[in-house]
C-alpha cells in the first residue's frame, strides 16, 4: 500500500510543527528522509555536547533520546560502525527508533570506536552512553 498525497502532506505537516531538524522513515519498499533546511549544522553542534569525557580522556557518545537502539540501517545491513572504525563529527553511528520514526545519531566526535555499551534493538533512554571513541 503506498502513500497518498494527503499521507504525504500530512508527514510534512507533522515535521513541520515538530521540533525536528531531520526525520527518516523507512519500511519495505519504502524510504523518506528529510532535513529542514539550516538545521543540520546547528544539529551536529548540539550533537557534539551529548559527547562526555571519560575520566582516561576517551568520550562516550550518549542518546539523544529515548527509543530503540539499532546499529544498522535495516535488517541485514551492515552496521553504521563497528569495533575500530574511525568517526568524524558528522559519521552516522546509529539508528535511535521512536514511534517508527528513525533518527540518525552522528558521532558528534573525532576518533575510533572503542566499545559498543547497548546491543541492536535494545530499548535506550536519553543520556544513556552507546559508544566509546578514543579521541583522534
Amino acid at each position: 500500500m503506498g502513500l497518498s498525497d494527503d499521507d504525504v502532506r500530512e508527514i510534512l505537516r507533522l515535521i513541520d510543527d515538530a521540533e525536528l531538524s531531520e526525520l527518516r522513515v523507512e519500511t519495505e519498499g519504502f524510504s523518506l528522509h528529510v532535513v529542514r533546511e539550516g538545521a543540520a549544522s546547528a544539529e551536529r553542534e548540539e550533537e557534539g555536547s551529548r559527547a562526555a569525557a571519560t575520566a582516561d580522556g576517551a568520550v562516550t557518545i550518549d542518546a539523544p533520546m529515548l527509543g530503540v537502539f539499532y546499529r544498522a540501517p535495516g535488517p541485514g545491513a551492515r552496521p553504521f560502525v563497528d569495533l575500530g572504525t574511525h568517526v568524524e563529527a558528522d559519521t552516522i553511528v546509529c539508528i535511535i527508533e521512536v514511534m517508527k520514526m528513525m533518527n540518525s545519531v552522528p558521532a558528534g566526535v573525532v576518533g575510533t570506536i572503542a566499545e559498543i555499551h547497548v546491543d541492536n534493538a535494545e530499548a535506550v533512554e536519553y543520556g544513556q552512553p552507546l559508544f566509546r571513541v578514543e579521541p583522534a
